[in-house]
């Protein structure tokens, strides 16, 4: 799959964003090593703390199929005239299952940059952490 077919899956997630409170839409499409690719949206709640990120919800579903150690990029996609950064709890969470992952980050319209999750989340915790 190319990079623009990956950016182009997490767009065409924004359209199954439930984003009632912060209306701001994010789509997300995770890549695996056999070409395996698992989609997600963000999935607002009223008590927020309940939310999930787009980039989340593709990893638990990519976990729940068995896919854990083979991520080997992620495309974000949002709305907004700026690039669709993930937040903290999803770059730890990325970086738990693949701390090299590629990270194809979108904005409006598609454009997007293109740079490794160590340079999101500089010094991540991850399991080695706990030996």
């Amino acid at each position: 799959m190319t990079e623009r077919e990956l950016v182009d899956k997490a767009v065409a997630m924004l359209a199954y964003s439930y984003a009632p409170y912060s209306k701001f839409p994010v789509g997300a499409a995770l890549e695996c090593a056999g070409g395996a690719v698992f989609t997600g949206c963000n999935v607002e709640n009223a008590a927020y703390g309940s939310a999930i990120c787009a980039e989340r919800t593709a990893v638990v579903k990519a976990v729940s199929e068995g896919h854990r150690d083979d991520f080997v990029r992620i495309a974000i996609a949002g709305n907004s005239e700026d690039y669709c950064w993930p937040c903290g709890a999803c770059r730890q969470v990325l970086f738990e299952f693949a701390p090299d992952l590629e990270c194809l980050i979108a904005k409006k319209g598609g454009d997007y940059v293109k740079l490794p999750l160590r340079e999101l989340l500089a010094h991540g915790f991850g399991p080695k952490a706990l030996l």
